[in-house]
Order: structure tokens, then sequence, then C-alpha cells
């Protein structure tokens, strides 16, 4: 074989690009979800999981007797088309519903238990990234371990300690602000410690060599870059709060001064399972805040969860 014959085949394996859609594994995955039958099926899963939330949302603004006598799709033909507000009003501000306290109360309960865990949970984050100290690796993997804890365990020894403390006593909303934040330290300390050791290292070199100490670097360098992943692990927090019940119950109660929206939806569910048109009212009375709080975080919450994939 001569060196005319060897030539053009070196050149042609060197210009020659592998096709991302090829012979490969990963190529062969890809081609098969972007195919149309994948996103045929995509579309079906998601009508199949949209179908149950828009028949509530009929049925909010249905009447009772419509409700008990036909189903929800029925709410589309002409002859039987009838819708009435009266649910949302008699949910919020009626004798039988009056969710507008445990409203108020649900966000006293949540805006609280989503700073608190942030605000410590980027304190700890940063000094277990880019401060030096002995044992630092341990504590790490000690609150790496505390994600495992089931949180049913640890509610009767957390009574115990806030009866020691002499908390029980005081605002019920201190005590569940306070367990709420104990719960979520570990993920939040775990998520923003992995978004922020990977942060360019140089960027603190030029601002100790400038002379700011570690604080001065937290407020102005570390704490703007985090901020997808501050958005993200509240958008978590503040839906894990919102739909909690246990948590709520124990510590704040079901009563209307402290007790969580979610308390006075089990209560219409345990006492008048017969009044769908309460029920799915004041479901979506219960959605509206965490689909306003995703929707204006959807940008940061992408790119919160996307950070740390690529590097670059």
């Amino acid at each position: 074989m001569n060196s005319a014959t060897v030539a053009p085949r070196t050149r042609a394996r060197r210009g020659h690009r592998p096709d991302p859609s090829g012979p490969t594994m990963a190529g062969r995955v890809r081609k098969q979800l972007t195919s149309r039958a994948a996103s045929l099926v995509a579309l079906l899963i998601g009508i199949m999981w949209t179908l149950p939330t828009l028949g509530l949302l009929v049925s909010s603004f249905r009447p009772s007797l419509k409700i008990r006598t036909s189903g929800w799709w029925t709410a589309f033909n002409p002859d039987d088309m009838e819708f009435t507000t009266r649910n949302y009003t008699d949910v919020l501000f009626g004798e039988t519903g009056d969710l507008s306290q445990y409203f108020l109360n649900s966000l006293v309960i949540t805006v609280p238990s989503v700073l608190f865990p942030i605000f410590f949970g980027a304190i700890a984050a940063y000094a277990l990234s880019w401060m030096k100290w002995r044992g630092r690796d341990w504590v790490f993997i000690g609150i790496f371990a505390l994600q495992v804890v089931p949180l049913q365990m640890c509610l009767i020894p957390l009574l115990e300690m806030f009866s020691s403390f002499g908390l029980e006593g005081t605002d019920r909303f201190v005590t569940v602000w306070l367990a709420h934040t104990m719960f979520a330290l570990p993920l939040c300390i775990f998520l923003l410690h992995n978004f922020m050791s990977e942060l360019p290292g140089e960027l603190f070199e030029a601002a100790r060599v400038d002379g700011a100490d570690h604080s001065r670097i937290f407020r102005s360098i570390a704490l703007p870059l985090i901020i997808p992943a501050l958005a993200s692990f509240g958008i978590f927090q503040f839906l894990w709060v919102w739909n909690d019940l246990l948590v709520g119950m124990v510590f704040a109660g079901g009563t209307p001064d402290t007790g969580p929206l979610t308390a006075a939806l089990a209560e219409l569910a345990g006492t008048r399972g017969t009044q769908w048109q309460r029920l799915t009212a004041g479901a979506f009375v219960s959605l509206v805040v965490p689909m306003a709080v995703f929707l204006s975080l959807q940008r940061y919450f992408i790119r919160g969860l996307l950070a740390g994939g690529l590097k670059g």
C-alpha cells in the first residue's frame, strides 16, 4: 500500500466527526426519546395526568346538585351547563367553611419556614465549602446522614425538647417554624454545598488578596452566585411546608388561630365528605399560592436544577 492511498484515509479519519445519533447507546436513546412515537406517548401521559385536575376545577364551579347527579364532563353540554362562584365564597367566607383564616395561617407558617433554612443553610454551606477548619468533612457527612432519618421519628423528641426549653407555652407559630427549619436544614445544606463548592476559587482568592473577610466574600460574591440554587430549594421547601399536614398539626394544631390550610381541608374531607363542591373549591384555594410562587421563580428553578451538571 503506497503513501497516496494512506493519506486520503488518514485525512478522512481525522476529518470525521461522530454522529450524535450514531450507533452508540447514548445516540440510540436520544433518537428514541426525540421520535414522534415518544412525543405522542409524552403527550398522552400529560393529558392523562391533567384530566383529574381539570375535572376538579370544573367541579369547583358547579352547583352541588349537578355534582351529585352527573359527571364533571357533562358540564360542557349546552343543556347541562351551569356554573357558579358560590362554592368559593362559601368556603372562604361562609360559616361552613371559612378557610380565609387558615389561608393566612399557612402564609404565616410557610414564609418564615422557607427563609430560615435558606439563611442558615447558605451560611453553613459556605463554611463547609470555603472555610478550612478541623472536622469539616466529618460534619458534612453527619449532615448528609441526617437526611436518612424519618421526620416521624423526631416528632416526640422534638416536642420534649421544646417543652424542656420552655417553648411549649409560647406562640405556636414559633415551634412550627423551628420544626420545619430543623427538618429542612440537612437537605438545604447538602444542596447548597454542592452548588457553592463548584464556584471558581479564583474569585475567592482575589477577594482575599483585596482584604475581604469571609463575611464580605459571602455577601458580595457567594450569595449572588447561588441565587438559582436558593430559588430551587425555596420552591421545594415552600411546596413541602404549604402542603404539609403532619408537622403543622403536631406543632401548630388544627384550630383557626394557628392551624394550617391543610388541616381545614382534612376537616372538610372528614366531616363533610359528601360536600364535593366545597372540597374542590378548597383544593384550588390551596393551589393558588404555590402555583404563583413556582411560576415567578421558574427561570431560577431550571437553572438551579441544571447547575452542577456541567462546568465551564
